[in-house]
This record gives C-alpha cells, sequence and structure tokens, in this order.
C-alpha cells in the first residue's frame, strides 16, 4: 500500500511570489516552446510534461511513483473519453467526405445567396458552429475557410473570418468535450456547470454576427443586413443557453447551429435579391473588393459570390439529394439524444466500470488553506464504454457508412486515414492532460489559486482572462479546462465565489482565446493556403478582437457574481 503523502504549497521555505512563478513552470514552458520556438504540439507539451514532473518530485516532495500515476491517470483521461469522441466525430466527417455528400452540404449552403456578409454568417457562423458542435479541434475551421475561399473570399479574408465566428460554439464542441472536461477535472455537475457556461457565452454568441461583419467592413457593412444578422445571433444564443441549461453540454451547438441556420435560411427566402447602392457598397466593404471588381449587377464575382459552375451544380440537385446529403449528421443528433434517454441510458451504464487509479487513489492528501481539514484527493477513473457519448458518435458513424453504401474495406481505410491524421493530436491531448492532472495532484493549481485569491473580489473578472491564456497556450479550451479549471474552483471556494461560475468563467473565456491560438491558426493557414507574413498579420488581426471579447465575458461574469445571483 502507497504511503499517503500531504500537499504543500509553498516551495523551498519560500513565499507566495516565488513559490507561484516556480507552480507556473509548465505553463511558461509550453508558452515557450509552443508561441517563441514554434515547436509542435506533441514536442512542446513532452518538454512542459517533464518539466511538470521535475516540479511535482524535486519541488513539491511528490513520490515519483504517486506523480508518474497522475500523469498517466491524466492521460488516460485524454485517450478516454475525449479521443473518443473526437476519433469519431472526425471519422463521420471522413465519411461523408469520401462519398461525396460533403460537396452537396457545401453547395446547398453556398447558392443559397451571392451577399458575402450572408455567405459568411451561413458558412462561417452557422454551419461552423454546426462542426465545431460535432468534431471541434479544428474541423470548423479548416472546413469552412476552404469553403469560404471556394465561395471566393480571399484567403486571408476567409481564415479571419472562420477565426472569428469559431468563438460562438467552441465551449460546447466535440459533442460538448470542453464542459464534460471541466466536469470531469473539478467534480462539479454537468448540467449546472453546462449552464453557467452557456450564460456566460449566450450573451458573446448574441452579438457575434453583427460583430464579424462590423470587424471585417466597419459599421457601414451593416447596411441591408441588420435583420438576417440579429436573427442569426438571436436564435442561436437563446438555443444555446436553452439545451445548455436542461439538457446539458453534448447538443448544445449542434442545435443552436442548426437554428440558426434555419432562421437565417427563412429570413432569406423572403428577402429581395436585389441590392440598393449602399447595399452594394457595404458588400464590397465587407469583402475587401475596390469598386472595379464589382458587376454591372453588384455582385463581386472575385470575392465573396459563389461562382456559376457551382450555382449551376447545386440547382440540378434535388432536395431529396441534398437532404440525402444530410443523412449523417441527422443521425449524428439522433444517436446522441437516443443515448441520453433515461431508459437506455441507465442499461448502457450497467457496462460501466469504475476502479480506484493505482498509486494515486486517496494517497495524496490535500491541506488548508486550499481545503478546510486535510481530505484525501480521490482518482476514480470510469470506464463507461457503452454509455460515453463517443460512442454514440461511434453508432452514428457506422449507420451513416451504411446508409450512404460505404463498403467494409472502404470504412476501414477511412477509419485508418483518421487514426493516421488524429495520432499526433490524441497524443498531444493525452499530454496536456497529464500535466493539468499533476498539476493538481502535486499542489501547482493551488499554489496558483492562492496567488490568484489574491486579486479579491476582483477575481471574477480575471477569471475567464485566465482561460483565454489557456486556450493561447494549448489550443483547446478542452486542454484549457483541464490545465485551470481545478485552479478556479480552488480560488472561486477561498475567496467564497461560486466555484461553478468561476469554472464556467474558464471555460467561456478559453472561448475567446481559440482565434489567438497557435495551432487554430495554421489549421486556417493549412486550409487556405496563407503566407507566413499573412499568418502573421491574422494573428495580429485577431488579438485585439480576442482582447476585446474576453473582457466582455470578464465583465459579464463580475455582474454575474455582484449583479445577481445564478
Amino acid at each position: 500500500m502507497t504511503a499517503t503523502w500531504y500537499q504543500t504549497y509553498y516551495l523551498f521555505g519560500q513565499g507566495l511570489g516565488v513559490s507561484t512563478l516556480l507552480a507556473a513552470l509548465p505553463i511558461f514552458t509550453l508558452l515557450f516552446m509552443i508561441g517563441v520556438l514554434r515547436k509542435a504540439a506533441w514536442i512542446s507539451g513532452i518538454c512542459a510534461l517533464a518539466v511538470a514532473l521535475a516540479l511535482a518530485i524535486g519541488g513539491y516532495g511528490m513520490p515519483a511513483k504517486t506523480a508518474v500515476s497522475a500523469a498517466t491517470y491524466g492521460a488516460a483521461f485524454g485517450l478516454f473519453p475525449i479521443s473518443w469522441i473526437i476519433f469519431w466525430a472526425i471519422a463521420l466527417f471522413r465519411v461523408t467526405v469520401e462519398t461525396g455528400k460533403f460537396e452537396i452540404i457545401r453547395d446547398s449552403i453556398g447558392s443559397l445567396t451571392p451577399d458575402p456578409r450572408l455567405q459568411a454568417l451561413l458558412v462561417a457562423f452557422s454551419f461552423g458552429a454546426f462542426l465545431e458542435g460535432g468534431a471541434g479541434f479544428g474541423t470548423p475551421v479548416a472546413v469552412a475557410a476552404t469553403m469560404m475561399v471556394g465561395l471566393g473570399f480571399s484567403p486571408f479574408r476567409a481564415s479571419a473570418i472562420c477565426l472569428l465566428a469559431n468563438t460562438a460554439p467552441v465551449a460546447f464542441g466535440s459533442i460538448g468535450i470542453p464542459v464534460i472536461t471541466l466536469a470531469g477535472t473539478t467534480g462539479l455537475p454537468l448540467n449546472k456547470l453546462s449552464g453557467a457556461v452557456a450564460l456566460l457565452c449566450s450573451p458573446a454568441s448574441l452579438i457575434l454576427p453583427v460583430y464579424l461583419i462590423v470587424a471585417l467592413g466597419g459599421f457601414g457593412a451593416m447596411s441591408g443586413v441588420w435583420l438576417p444578422a440579429l436573427g442569426t445571433g438571436i436564435s442561436f444564443a437563446v438555443v444555446q443557453l436553452l439545451v445548455s441549461s436542461f439538457m446539458g453540454p453534448q447538443l448544445s451547438a449542434i442545435l443552436a447551429a442548426i437554428a440558426s441556420m434555419a432562421v437565417l435560411i427563412m429570413i432569406l427566402r423572403f428577402r429581395s435579391g436585389e441590392s440598393n447602392e449602399a447595399e452594394i457598397a457595404a458588400q464590397r466593404a465587407f469583402a475587401g473588393a475596390p469598386e472595379s471588381n464589382m458587376s454591372a449587377s453588384g455582385e463581386l464575382p472575385a470575392s465573396g459570390s459563389i461562382n456559376a459552375a457551382n450555382a449551376e451544380t447545386s440547382s440540378s440537385r434535388t432536395t431529396g439529394q441534398v437532404l440525402y446529403a444530410w443523412v449523417p449528421y441527422a443521425l449524428l443528433v439522433a444517436c446522441v439524444m437516443l443515448w441520453e434517454f433515461p431508459p437506455l441510458l441507465r442499461l448502457l451504464n450497467k457496462g460501466t466500470v469504475v476502479f480506484a487509479w493505482p498509486w494515486l487513489n486517496d494517497v495524496v492528501l490535500r491541506m488548508p488553506p486550499v481545503s478546510a481539514a486535510p481530505s484525501p484527493y480521490h482518482a476514480l477513473y470510469t470506464l463507461n464504454f457503452f454509455s460515453a457519448a463517443g460512442t454514440a458518435c461511434m453508432a452514428a458513424t457506422f449507420v451513416a457508412a451504411l446508409c450512404l453504401g460505404v463498403s467494409f474495406p472502404r470504412f476501414g481505410k477511412i477509419l485508418f486515414g483518421v487514426w493516421r491524421q488524429m495520432a499526433l493530436p490524441i497524443a498531444t491531448v493525452s499530454l496536456v492532460l497529464g500535466i493539468g492532472f499533476l498539476m493538481n495532484y502535486c499542489g501547482a493549481t493551488a499554489t496558483l489559486g492562492l496567488a490568484f485569491s489574491s486579486t479579491g473580489k476582483m477575481f471574477p473578472f480575471f477569471s475567464p482572462l485566465l482561460g483565454l491564456l489557456g486556450v493561447f497556450l494549448t489550443g483547446s479550451d478542452t486542454s484549457s479546462n483541464a490545465l485551470f479549471g481545478n485552479l478556479q474552483v480552488v480560488t472561486a471556494t477561498r475567496l467564497g465565489l461560486d466555484p461553478i461560475l468561476m469554472a464556467a468563467g474558464n471555460a467561456a473565456g478559453g472561448v475567446m482565446g481559440k482565434m489567438i491560438s497557435v495551432q487554430t491558426i495554421a489549421v486556417a493557414a493549412a486550409a487556405t493556403g496563407l503566407s507566413v507574413m499573412e499568418q502573421s498579420k491574422l494573428f495580429r488581426f485577431t488579438l485585439k478582437h480576442s482582447i476585446v471579447l474576453g473582457l466582455i465575458i470578464g465583465c459579464l461574469a463580475l455582474f454575474y457574481t455582484y449583479g445577481m445571483h445564478i
């Protein structure tokens, strides 16, 4: 039996200032490796994990066996349930691509309107949110940016639009995995946490369509599109809030995206196709096209307008063909909802195995002032293969492959391709979660929490900014929640604040860091063919908007803390 180990929060007899700097070394390592040396995420993760192990063993005096066990516990959580969801979400997307159905989905969206502003809302905001809800982890930026270039946008403009638009659904991406991870690392109730995240994210989602158009084209670019922009934002925000609060995080982004697409398409059906001079100028401002690029009809053939070939192809397809192309994602929604049906869920949970993680469960004792009294730190691993959201996605993928006529050898080749594509990202997720769990169990997170608690009543404002920093470092709201989720709870408890709201602030603030993440910008650049110089320009463009939106989330957190009780 492993001997009990007591956490300590001050290193080498030093005060809180020095201890905080030392405790943050794994985070600084990630920042330096990714942001300065521009190393691959998995290489940066290995280096940061090595630093975290050295800190835990040499600084905090944690037994080596316990430290390694904590890191592997986090890595195991990264493999299942997190990477299990990622793998099958990407597999479902690849099935739609390999069968040609995604091309139909893309063309059916692009042919609805020639207005570049409305195309941006439809493709980058609504459809991108739909992809984020189903796949996440860079997929929506890559796919939507590629579609935008196909519609005639320049690579830079397509990337900028998609990075800004992708903030709305990130907290609930990949079937809610960021919030699920946050609940897993903090021990907070999932549904309450989901509702609190939505309370912070929904106001930003509401204004984002307008913000997106203004950011790219100025206030003049809103001429003639106030109704579709507001309708898109309001429908997305309302559905996101309701689903997150009453159903949980899994379908929040997907259903909100479907609602916003439905509202926008309905508005487009009743909207006049003719543009006046003010609207033509607004389109030109948004698309960044000089007047000489405008056609006599006021359309933008070189930027922001679907080309004639795509329009002709789309118009030749029947409604049945278009609906058939959407079958895989309809199956995904149906399976996820079915998996949440209480009678079936109880049946599936009979196959769940829960066991104490070796050399870690109840070995670590948390000490005052982090806890009121010495208390064991549990480490229970839940292997709920049958009831996991990733398994629901797997079922949808198999059924979709059958419905679309994918042969078994071809399906196997698709899965092998997904595995090759996702091997390094899965390793990165596991490494980052290993770092997060190790920092939690060795006491480094608690040390940082004690430092953040010194901000006192202003901590609710800084809480989302910490999440923003986490996503900038890791490229993932999931990874940020794993790193800093418990820190938010520790600090909130010490200050007498609501731990659910502060943990939610981490997820909501992290959303605004997605657009400046080195990894996300790299995904957009790869999808659109941006040059290195354009990538630097793109980072400078998104940085100011990331800060502005992050400050808005911070102000919302302050309001919810002191202006009302949730």
